[in-house]
């Protein structure tokens, strides 16, 4: 049997890259560590394994008491079964949503790459990543095949209006890779929140866990590099018009990550007043969304991308931290000054 990767990898720490020598670098590192480690989803993790089987009743799929929804009454008072199918319904939809963003991703980064020019250390890198988004859609979709639930993923309305997003970079490549990190950060931040809890109980779920954890940190690493290389050099007026964009994107993609699927709360007759009160009009959960954008929002404010107007759509959103976010723009103010 494969064994999972025993750590999630560590964060690319950003970089200086105003030198393009040095932007070069950070992505030659990238395409390099793309080659020294990554994973094959009918290799490395081992589906017909008995104890990677997935059963709907199976009581390790139940979602614990510290989850909002797992701690509530309502939960506590369904049967085992019904606790056990609930919470897988609730993983497989999470898995089903990432690789259709991951679809709308891949092809995106297609239509960036087919602009690159001979010689860009770009394009190999995105080849790299656009595979292993594949190597994602793979096993989020055998996931969701082995479970046998009716898994819907977005909203039909929403999945057609995202249709629109492989075009992005056609319009504005730093637009396109806003959405890339509003996409990526959120569930990222939940799933090493999760690993780190120690409350993920089936092992094939930690296995494809730990392996999308392990190669997004790459992602995200090149898109928040790419948009700390072009957005300074952007012209004022466009960075001013991403500035108000950025909220809008980054609030509608963590509340598509991170909401609780309208299939699963029909298909077990959730109350509404339960909804409300684990997801709606919970301060914890208003918390948990905010937090998922930190460090999307804090490159922001580092990017010089905060103004009056653009807070006023950040808090619009829900995803604006006061502190966290003053400290970043206050630090932008200081180098600036110095």
């Amino acid at each position: 049997m494969s064994a999972a990767p025993k750590t999630t990898a560590t964060r690319e720490k950003d970089e200086h890259v105003a030198d393009r020598s040095a932007y070069e670098a950070v992505i030659e590192r990238l395409s390099k560590a793309s080659v020294d480690k990554h994973w094959e989803p009918y290799v490395d993790i081992p589906w017909d394994d008995p104890e990677f089987h997935v059963d709907q009743t199976d009581p390790r799929w139940e979602l614990p008491p510290a989850d909002r929804l797992g701690g509530h009454p309502w939960y506590r008072g369904r049967s085992p079964e019904v606790r056990a199918r609930i919470g897988l319904w609730r993983v497989a939809t999470a898995m089903k949503i990432g690789l259709q963003f991951e679809n709308l991703l891949k092809r995106g980064l297609l239509n960036y790459a087919y602009r690159l020019p001979n010689g860009s250390p770009e394009f190999r890198y995105v080849y790299h990543e656009m595979i292993e988004e594949g190597h994602h859609g793979m096993m989020f979709q055998e996931f969701v095949n082995r479970t046998k639930l009716p898994i819907r993923g977005m909203p039909g309305p929403l999945s057609l209006l995202a249709q629109v997003v492989p075009w992005i970079p056609l319009i504005s490549t730093e637009l396109f890779f806003v959405f890339v990190l509003g996409g990526e950060d959120p569930i990222d931040h939940v799933q090493r929140t999760t690993l780190r809890s120690g409350r993920i109980r089936h092992p094939l779920e930690e296995t494809i866990m730990r392996i999308h954890v392990a190669e997004e940190a790459r992602h995200i690493s090149f898109a928040r590099h790419y948009l700390r290389r072009r957005v300074p050099r952007m012209p004022r007026y466009r960075r001013f018009a991403l500035s108000l964009l950025t909220p809008l994107v980054i609030g509608l993609m963590a509340r598509i990550m991170l909401s609780p699927p309208g299939s699963m709360i029909r298909a077990f007759r959730i109350p509404d007043d339960v909804v409300r009160e684990v997801y709606l009009d919970n301060p914890e959960t208003a918390a948990q969304t905010r937090d998922s954008v930190a460090r999307t929002r804090e490159l922001c404010a580092d990017l010089g991308m905060m103004n009056p107007i653009s807070r006023r759509l950040w808090r619009a959103m829900g995803i604006w931290d006061e502190p966290k976010a003053q400290a970043g723009s206050g630090a932008v103010k200081s180098r600036s000054r110095a």
